[in-house]
């Protein structure tokens, strides 16, 4: 429970310091792209689960709600338009702070578990826009799923992977279910977990990050 607790505080210390240096108001190489990735997680999170309450995760009414949602629900488009944005916007910066990392050789001892773990955040954050690219359920999501579908199938054990993403077809009933479930909730749970396990790390090696 400790150790719990150290997690979250230097999680929360991450975000909110208690004092912040002079010298670290400047702009410097870092860009703070990592904070900035985060914040654009939160917009995601907060726009996904408003668009939660009229989607219908159905290969019949999925591709109706959203119909729905943009033209008879009072902001609607636009909150789905933020959520879109966002999305392209955190995988931009995702990529551009492990692009960072690997230039400023940040990733070197005693960093190697965050280097790790920030990976996996990477590869998850993938994920996650692929299993959301294919909800809206036109046809558009329908062929590009199938084509990453095809890619899949082409790597190791891909075709294990694929019978268990879509057991029944790209689109069908189950397929639709376990890509809205991994969209919705697994996948950004496991973001965020490793999120605060990442700004720990930080935090405990800040004495080797003179940027901090």
């Amino acid at each position: 429970m400790q150790n719990e607790n150290g997690l979250f505080n230097a999680f929360i210390g991450h975000l909110f310091p208690r004092m912040v240096r002079r010298e670290n108001l400047r702009i410097t190489y870092t860009f703070c792209l990592g904070g900035l990735a985060f914040t654009t997680f939160m917009v995601l999170i907060a726009s996904g689960l408003m668009l939660l309450f009229y989607y219908q995760p159905s290969s019949e009414h999925a591709f109706e709600s959203i119909l729905f949602l943009e033209s008879s629900v009072p902001a609607g488009l636009y909150v789905r338009s933020i959520h879109r944005l966002a999305s392209h916007t955190f995988l931009l910066l995702i990529f551009l702070h492990t692009l960072r990392v690997i230039l400023t050789g940040a990733y070197r001892k005693p960093r190697e578990l965050n280097w790790v773990v920030g990976f996996f955040i990477l590869c998850l954050s993938l994920f996650e826009a692929y299993t959301g690219y294919l909800l809206p359920m036109d046809q558009l999501a329908l062929w590009a799923t199938q084509t990453g579908m095809e890619l899949i199938k082409s790597v190791p054990a891909g075709e294990m992977a694929v019978k268990i993403l879509a057991p029944d077809g790209v689109g069908q009933p189950i397929s639709l279910l376990r890509f809205y479930v991994l969209h919705a909730a697994i996948i950004p749970v496991a973001v965020l977990l490793l999120s605060f396990l990442h700004f720990y790390r930080i935090r405990q090696n800040k004495e080797v990050l003179p940027y901090l």
